[in-house]
């Protein structure tokens, strides 16, 4: 049987596009395992996919000055060995990465064994972690055309975001079930990111007076982020999280609030969702987010509403703006020629799998 270890961790983002590729993956006939940190969110999400997993030691890459950076490293370098014995035991064909922290000793110790590595980069510009990987890999996918770029010519694969296909069959009327609402009245679903947004659960909070007149909400705060001051509203539900009734959610909704993380507003696009981006601010990232929203924005896909600009007035006349243009936002998000990205990228672990798999067969030959 063919085997792939997959990596990536830290955030949801670095783990929901590998798990999209986990059905094409079993059906071509891939045993997957998962490496990822010993208590990240990784962890419940692939185990919640019945996929062995194998935790290791991980560090942070920071950009700022904080004692842990004197550390941290020897974290890094006891995850090199755990992933470099794992992946000597496991005998993978390829390694899959999604990015993130914990992924970049993973990546390391594939070109130390020898193993095939392919990187996917969600964001328009690389991230920390894989430019620290993508020296060591075999091939990069990623999402936007502008981020061929930024990366090595020979390696760069334009593939777009691997969307995981239950979100394209949701259920309305489940969703207005689980939510109490009625079908009748439009819905707008506002997601501040898998860890929460303050600043965007503040704006939405500040005008539901307003909003509920219109419409009804559902709200996606973050772990912590509920307030029981709000429980009883009707045509008003909010969650921390939403795992499998998330399809169903999207399929309810007509318009969505969101951060601008990149695998996020892919799914929009593949959803043909109207929305309102809201990008993480530069001051509190490398700017990533902003790019990718921009990116959307030219294209005719979204409406961008920069955190340092959010104020009622602005996110109630955004509202209005793309509620009135919404069948404009659609016809552009329809007329996009999106990528088959799941078997694009199930083509490059074919190719990289069946070269690995030829050169340990030739080396067999030589040893005999």
């Amino acid at each position: 049987m063919k085997k792939i270890v997959m990596t990536g961790g830290g955030t949801a983002g670095h783990v929901t596009p590998n798990i999209a590729l986990f059905p094409g993956l079993m059906e071509a006939g891939y045993e997957i395992h998962y490496i990822g940190s010993y208590n990240g969110m990784e962890k419940q999400l692939i185990e919640e996919q019945n996929v062995p997993y194998y935790g290791i030691s991980s560090g942070k890459l920071r950009r700022y000055k904080d004692l842990r950076n004197l550390t941290d490293p020897f974290r890094v370098i006891k995850g090199l060995k755990q992933s470099v014995s794992l992946l000597r035991r496991l005998k993978p064909d390829v390694v899959f990465s999604k990015g993130g922290f914990v992924s970049v000793p993973v990546v390391l110790a594939a070109k130390m064994t020898h193993v095939p590595a392919i990187i996917h980069e969600s964001d328009l510009t690389p991230g920390l972690a894989n430019k620290l990987a993508i020296p060591s890999a075999y091939k990069v996918c990623c999402n936007f055309p502008e981020t061929v770029s930024y990366l090595p010519k020979e390696k760069a694969v334009l593939t777009g975001s691997p969307i995981r296909q239950e979100l394209l069959n949701g259920s309305r009327e489940r969703a207005a079930k689980l939510c109490g609402f009625n079908l009748t009245k439009p819905v707008i679903l506002v997601i501040g990111g898998s860890s929460g947004s303050k600043v965007v659960n503040d704006a939405v909070r500040d005008i539901l007076d307003q909003l509920l007149i219109h419409y009804q909400v559902i709200h996606l705060c973050g772990k912590g982020n509920l307030d029981p001051a709000y429980d009883n509203r009707v045509g008003y539900r909010q969650f921390e999280y939403a795992g499998k009734e998330l399809q169903d959610m999207f399929a309810l909704c007509s318009l969505v609030i969101s951060r601008a993380g990149a695998n996020a507003i892919c799914e929009l696009l593949a959803l043909h969702k109207p929305n309102i981006l809201i990008p993480l601010s530069a001051s509190a990232s490398r700017g990533d987010q902003i790019l990718n929203a921009r990116s959307f924005e030219k294209q005719g896909f979204s409406y961008v509403l920069e955190e340092e600009q959010l104020t009622a007035d602005a996110l109630l006349s955004a509202i209005t703006e793309v509620n009135e243009k919404r069948n404009t936002y659609i016809r552009k998000m329809q007329d996009n020629t999106q990528l088959d990205s799941i078997h694009a990228i199930l083509e490059l672990i074919d190719q990289a799998g069946d070269m690995h798999r030829k050169k340990i067969l030739r080396k067999s030959k030589r040893s005999k």
